[in-house]
């Protein structure tokens, strides 16, 4: 299998090389609740929307986790092919696979035991709360599926291939576009038809890469004694990942505190947050694909001593994210009824939802630039930074403004969407004066990864 560097040639060529398959494979891999959401909005009752909104919200506790703790192994894995030390690669991927299915059963335990707890605190509407509790117990038992294909594709785009996670989700989501329609609207299993269909198809496309990447000989041989962890690496992985994986759940919590407002003002209003977290998932995809584009290339230049290619690669990315995420704002402010009803044509959930979305849109570009700037950061190996920075805007901005939106206008759903656009434009300004006060003081070193080098010989 070729290996790919992206600190060599046309900077823009490499980034757009890189980013559009990781753009199409987040589109890809996004359809799997859009299309859940649609599938139950079309052939079950409201009380189903109202179960797979709130349960995905519960679920994506685990995406998040496993997101922060993935991009760890993407940059360290792009730092070690920028600095072509390939038998550190090795030690990095096995050790990558070993831990992620020891996290995938802990997490599977952990929020299987508490789930109930948790759709309380969430105060999921009790017409919908057994339906939640379905959906969300076959997703997590799913979870080992979830870890094996985001670490698999994670290492890939450290190792400088985005176009080969982007083969696999691809595959993935026409299974569970199928097994959709074919458990829901001819199985009529409900909401359970859903998960199942999420959970399947996620089988496959981990089987399917691991299938593939052997035959085609990838740096990583797959046999039981590469996936002996090196401790050293264990350290590293943490030190980078776990503050990753932190602020995701941070930024998930707050959201969920939302969740929980939204969820005690009816029925039609949880559904309203479920179906816009779903077309926030769109609209910020290009912010998102380019934010974990940019922390690879950032890796992989750093790696290789070059730091001022990748600052440029920041410049040229935001620009991208923020042109797509411009079309998404616009869409939202003149005609968002029209993206209410790809998910519903209740008139009720329609009426409640057009201030909301006109007013939470406008987060979808104050997003692209706090994505973009933490993605350089993460690929600098500034993840404290980050963690500190996306937990104060989730613990002290976005809960306490939902506390006091939720108290004195509860029954006004436009000033509630407000909370997140005015809670990410204030992190971009001090992200941004942050990477600024970052560039003055460049380090031409490496030591994280001579760090990890060192452990591993010891």
């Amino acid at each position: 299998m070729k290996e790919n560097h992206l600190t060599e040639g046309n900077l823009i060529k490499a980034l757009l090389y890189f980013a559009v398959p990781f753009l199409i494979a987040n589109i890809l891999q996004s359809l799997y609740g859009a299309v859940d959401l649609f599938v139950v909005g079309r052939y079950c009752g409201y009380e189903s929307v109202a179960a797979v909104s709130t349960g995905t919200q519960v679920t994506q506790i685990v995406t998040s986790l496993i997101t922060g703790l993935t991009l760890g192994s993407t940059i360290l894995v792009g730092e070690g092919m920028g600095s072509k030390r390939y038998d550190l690669v090795k030690q990095i991927i096995g050790t990558t696979l070993t831990v992620f299915v020891l996290v995938a059963i802990i997490l599977s335990v952990v929020m299987l035991v508490f789930e109930r707890q948790i759709l309380l605190l969430l105060h999921t509407p009790e017409e919908s709360f057994n339906l939640t509790m379905q959906y969300v117990s076959v997703c997590l038992a799913g979870t080992v599926f979830i870890c094996g294909y985001n670490a698999i594709s994670a290492i890939l785009r450290g190792y400088g291939d985005s176009t080969s996670p982007m083969a696999f989700v691809a595959i993935s989501c026409v299974l569970n576009i199928a097994l959709d329609f074919l458990l829901v609207k001819y199985g009529q299993m409900g909401v359970v038809g859903t998960a199942l269909a999420t959970v399947v198809s996620q089988a496959a496309s981990m089987v399917i890469a691991i299938i593939y990447l052997k035959k085609k000989k990838f740096i990583f041989d797959f046999s039981f004694s590469s996936f002996l962890p090196s401790w050293g690496i264990v350290k590293r992985l943490a030190k980078v990942g776990i503050p990753i994986s932190f602020q995701e759940m941070m930024v998930r919590v707050s959201f969920l505190y939302l969740t929980s407002v939204m969820n005690h003002c009816g029925v039609y209003a949880a559904s309203i947050v479920g179906i816009g977290s779903k077309f926030d998932v769109f609209a910020m995809l290009s912010a998102t694909s380019m934010a974990n584009a940019l922390a690879a290339i950032t890796a992989q230049n750093i790696g290789a001593g070059k730091p001022e290619r990748a600052r440029k690669s920041l410049w040229y990315g935001l620009g991208f994210a923020l042109m797509v995420s411009c079309l998404f704002w616009l869409w939202a402010q003149v005609s968002p009824q029209s993206m209410i009803r790809v998910f519903s044509d209740d008139n009720n959930i329609i009426a409640a939802g057009i201030p909301f979305f006109r007013s939470c849109s406008y987060d979808y570009i104050m997003v692209a630039i706090v994505f973009c700037l933490n993605g350089y950061l993460n690929g600098r190996q500034k993840t404290i930074w980050t963690m500190v920075s996306c937990s104060a805007g989730a613990l002290l901005l976005r809960i306490p403004m939902v506390y006091l939106f939720g108290r004195y206008f509860a029954d006004d759903l436009g000033k509630l969407g407000m909370i997140a656009p005015i809670v990410s434009g204030v992190m971009a300004c001090y992200t941004l004066l942050y990477v600024f006060y970052e560039g003055k003081k460049d380090r031409r070193q490496n030591p994280i990864m001579s760090e990890v080098g060192h452990e591993v010989k010891e």
